[in-house]
């Protein structure tokens, strides 16, 4: 579980854990920022992100996945299209939205009958994951508007006091978010275009 992920580290990583369980929320790096996590399952925890980021209750939260079966955990069922994308491009940068299941509350997906996940690339985060045994909230640590952290520093100065643990990771590289890709109908629609550029989604399957 703990692959390439410092033994200072890998301390922080097993409080954040029982935090997570214990419906706490805990800020984490990522292969591009800073993210948010709370376990996806825990209406009150993943209401507090809400309420921390200032975000509109509406708009729903990606979840963050350590492998293709915790994917297939939270959706009806994984498209062909779909394995062939995360065979891929996972773990990276592509947030492919599905079918969500009935185990996905719908306060995580702001009403829809859909859900956006991804796998990251990046130890610590996946090695948190892994450890909680189920996908988790997975949205950048910063209030609605404001920049994304990318250290540890910069989401304590935004939402240090709102949160119970903040892994103290090296600084997260940011750049292009993740490229998302709609799953759910005949055809894969691109929704944004972001670390993975359409001409390489079009060498896996047609995109509208």
């Amino acid at each position: 579980m703990f692959a390439k992920v410092p033994l200072k580290i890998q301390r922080q990583i097993k409080f954040a854990i029982n935090t997570l369980r214990d419906g706490g929320l805990v800020a984490f790096p990522t292969d591009t920022v800073y993210g948010l996590g709370a376990c996806f399952d825990n209406i009150t925890a993943v209401k507090k992100i809400f309420e921390v980021k200032q975000r509109q209750f509406n708009m729903g939260l990606p979840l963050l996945a350590a492998d293709k079966t915790q994917i297939g955990d939270v959706v009806e069922y994984i498209p062909e299209v779909a394995s062939l994308l995360i065979n891929r491009f996972l773990p990276g940068g592509l947030t492919l939205v599905l079918q969500k299941n009935v185990l996905v509350p719908d306060i995580v997906s702001g009403g829809s009958d859909t859900v956006a996940v991804r796998i990251p690339a990046h130890p610590v985060a996946l090695a948190l994951i892994r450890g909680v045994g189920k996908p988790i909230v997975g949205t950048s640590a910063n209030i609605s508007g404001k920049p994304s952290g990318i250290t540890a520093e910069e989401v304590r100065s935004q939402i240090g006091g709102e949160i119970e643990f903040i892994i103290e990771g090296d600084a997260c590289k940011g750049g292009k978010e993740s490229t998302i890709v709609d799953i759910t109908g005949n055809i894969p629609r691109l929704l944004r275009e972001g670390a993975i550029s359409r001409t390489e989604l079009e060498h896996v399957c047609q995109i509208e």
